[in-house]
């Protein structure tokens, strides 16, 4: 069977894109892996309409009005591979075998590869995060960590003594400079340059190398992001942004691979439900118009 659209990846930013498909009466399959990015997390947030609301529930209320349209397919299952097909492009998956269709959206997400210090996996989207805006209200003005991967830690650091009194912890990864220790400066930001060895307590507390335990509400940091290998098996053109590669689109959501779309954190250099949601659409009307004019 020639789909119209093969979606891979059934989060926000699937969903969205699907539900444009569907609405056109296009024949639409959703693969789906079942690993949203924000899975670890309790609630979502900066999502008009959805503010506060569990990750999964947001994600499984998408679904099921997407699956009120008939002409929409759902599989559960992994794509290990990609390619051009005659017509299109054909898909392979772990358990299900191969499926065709006309398009592709990428709506994949990424990987989120954590700092390697002690404590800190099992603590990511409870109480160590990557969005302000996702999180940082929670934190009620509260006593804020950031913990430097990269100079890059700036970004945080900088903008976060808008949610609570905030400490960069330079970790051994860089020395601000004068001009960015002014900036610190007038942010009100303390700074801490003795190693995080481990992260403890029922909240979070960072354990520092000379002994000293800081109790704080919340910790802030930057994962490095990986792509799945389907975007490097179709010869996709990739951007770089600030944690990692992402893929590069035009207006229209599609990739520099004729009939391949993307959307969602897989083509944003930043994530969020309302944005990846947003992008679904883009992608998904971008598919549609793309097959009107072949």
């Amino acid at each position: 069977m020639m789909h119209d659209v093969i979606i891979v990846g059934g989060s926000y930013a699937g969903l969205s894109a699907g539900l444009q498909l569907a609405r056109a009466r296009r024949k639409v399959l959703v693969i789906d892996a079942g690993q949203r990015r924000n899975r670890f997390a309790a609630t979502a947030h900066g999502f008009l309409g959805q503010d506060g609301q569990a990750p999964d529930v947001i994600a499984a209320e998408g679904r099921s009005q997407l699956m009120e349209y008939p002409s929409v397919t759902w599989v559960q299952d992994s794509v290990l591979q990609a390619a051009t097909a005659p017509g299109g492009f054909r898909v392979h998956t772990q358990y299900n075998g191969g499926f065709e269709g006309r398009r592709l959206i990428l709506a994949t997400g990424v990987v989120d590869e954590l700092p390697a210090l002690e404590g800190l996996a099992e603590r990511w989207g409870k109480h160590v995060f990557h969005c302000p805006y996702c999180h940082g209200y929670e934190l009620d003005q509260g006593r804020i960590g950031v913990l430097a991967t990269s100079p890059l830690a700036m970004h945080h650091a900088l903008m976060l003594p808008d949610w609570g009194s905030t400490t960069l912890f330079t970790n051994g990864v860089f020395t601000p400079d004068a001009e960015q220790q002014a900036q610190l400066d007038r942010r009100g930001v303390r700074l801490e340059r003795t190693v995080v060895t481990r992260i403890s307590g029922e909240r979070v507390a960072l354990e520092l190398a000379d002994g000293r335990v800081i109790q704080l509400d919340g910790v802030f940091t930057m994962s490095r992001t990986r792509l799945s290998p389907l975007a490097e098996q179709l010869g996709c053109v990739l951007a770089d942004g600030p944690t990692g590669p992402y893929l590069h689109t035009n207006e229209t959501r599609q990739t520099s691979v004729a009939g391949v779309f993307a959307c969602g954190d897989a083509s944003l250099a930043a994530g969020s439900v309302a944005l990846a949601v947003a992008e679904g659409v883009r992608a998904g009307v971008g598919a549609h118009v793309s097959l009107i004019h072949g």
